[in-house]
C-alpha cells in the first residue's frame, strides 16, 4: 500500500514537514522540466544540408589545323624569238616627201539628212480655211454637187493659178468653189528637203444640209 505525503508527515515536526513538501515539489518540477525539454527536442526540426555535384562536361581539345596546301606557281613558258620571225623595218630615205593633205573647200557645208517628201495640204487645223459660200440662187433652186478645183500651191503656201478640173454641173457652184480656193492657205509641197510649187486637186462638195 502506497504511503501518502500526509501519512508520511505525521509525527514530523512542522519545519521538517515544510522542507519535505518543498523537496517533493522540487522533484516534481525537475521531472516536469526534463519532460518538457525532451518534448521540445523531439519537435525541433533538424536542418540537413545536401550538396549536389554538377556533372562537368568533358573538354574536347580542338583538332590540329590541317596543313595548308602548297601553292603551285605555274612555270612561265619560255618563248624563243627567232630572228627570221621579226619583221624587217623599211628604211625611209632622208629625201622622202610626206603626202600632201587633202584640201577642203571653205564653203563646204556638212550634209544633213533631208526631210521626207510631201504633197500640198489644205486641211491642217492651223490654216483655218473657211468653207465656200453657198450661192443664194443655188439654194433657191436646190442645186447640189461636187466641184474639183486644180490649184497651183506655191512654195510660200499661197494659191497661184486656179483651174476647174471637174464641174458640179452648175456654174454658180463652180465659181463659188474657185473663188474660195484662191483665198486659202496651204502647206507647201516638199521634195529633196526643198519647198516647191506643185499643182494639187481640191474637192469641194456643195450639200444644202451641211450649209444650213
Amino acid at each position: 500500500m502506497p504511503i501518502t505525503t500526509s501519512q508520511f508527515s505525521e509525527g514530523v515536526p512542522p519545519i521538517q514537514r515544510i522542507a519535505l513538501i518543498a523537496f517533493v515539489l522540487c522533484v516534481h518540477l525537475a521531472v516536469l522540466g526534463s519532460w518538457a525539454s525532451a518534448k521540445q527536442t523531439l519537435q525541433t526540426p533538424h536542418e540537413m544540408s545536401v550538396s549536389m555535384m554538377m556533372p562537368v562536361s568533358p573538354q574536347v581539345s580542338p583538332a590540329p589545323p590541317e596543313p595548308a596546301a602548297p601553292t603551285i606557281v605555274p612555270a612561265k613558258p619560255q618563248v624563243q624569238i627567232h630572228e627570221q620571225a621579226m619583221p624587217q623595218l623599211l628604211a625611209v630615205p632622208d629625201n622622202a616627201v610626206a603626202p600632201a593633205p587633202i584640201a577642203v573647200p571653205d564653203d563646204a557645208v556638212p550634209t544633213t539628212p533631208s526631210l521626207p517628201d510631201r504633197e500640198p495640204d489644205f486641211q491642217a487645223m492651223y490654216l483655218n480655211n473657211p468653207k465656200p459660200s453657198y450661192p443664194m440662187a443655188a439654194r433657191r433652186m436646190g442645186w447640189e454637187g461636187k466641184v474639183i478645183v486644180s490649184v497651183e500651191v506655191l512654195a510660200n503656201g499661197t494659191a497661184g493659178q486656179v483651174k476647174l478640173h471637174q464641174s458640179s454641173g452648175h456654174d454658180a457652184l463652180d465659181k463659188a468653189a474657185m473663188q474660195a480656193v484662191l483665198s486659202w492657205k496651204f502647206v507647201a509641197a516638199r521634195h529633196a528637203g526643198q519647198l516647191i510649187n506643185e499643182w494639187f486637186l481640191v474637192p469641194i462638195p456643195f450639200i444644202l444640209e451641211e450649209h444650213e
